[in-house]
């Protein structure tokens, strides 16, 4: 689309770096502005649905999966959901210990997990100190908003 009659000329390499950025982050769309110029890079998350039901497939992992439902769907008043479209990270950085753990004691304010929107980290903390009960989401797994992701009591 590199038109010489006034069209609009696109930066492949440009647009190349955004869908790297999508793979890298796991988010679904990126968009950057750049005076009357606008680019948007979205994908279909298709990979989301395979990776949820690859641990359930997988015997070792079936039976956590199952756990984690009824938790959630016991006591969604003590879940902390999370306040945004993302991609949930259990630990500080790749090979860190995570954040908590399933029967860690939290404190109000203790961090739970981060959420990754738009490369910025956002930290999903504890609104009450108790014990936490189940993680119902995995590390990079993609989030949506108000999903129940921790379930402290």
């Amino acid at each position: 689309m590199n038109g010489k009659s006034g069209g609009m000329h696109i930066d492949t390499s440009l647009v190349r770096e955004l869908a790297d950025m999508l793979n890298d982050t796991g988010l679904s769309e990126i968009e950057v502005e750049d005076g009357d110029r606008k680019i948007r890079v979205s994908r279909t998350l298709m990979a989301a649905p395979v990776a949820y039901a690859a641990p359930a497939g997988v015997a070792p992992a079936a039976a956590p999966a199952v756990a984690a439902e009824p938790a959630a769907a016991v006591a969604p008043a003590n879940a902390v959901k999370s306040p945004m479209v993302g991609t949930a990270y259990l630990t500080p950085e790749p090979g860190a210990a995570p954040f908590v753990s399933i029967g860690d004691k939290v404190a109000t304010g203790d961090t739970l997990l981060i959420v990754e929107a738009m490369k910025v980290m956002n930290p999903i903390i504890a609104p009450n100190g108790g014990t936490v009960k189940a993680i119902l989401v995995e590390s990079g797994q993609p989030v949506e908003f108000d999903q129940p992701l921790v379930v402290v009591e």
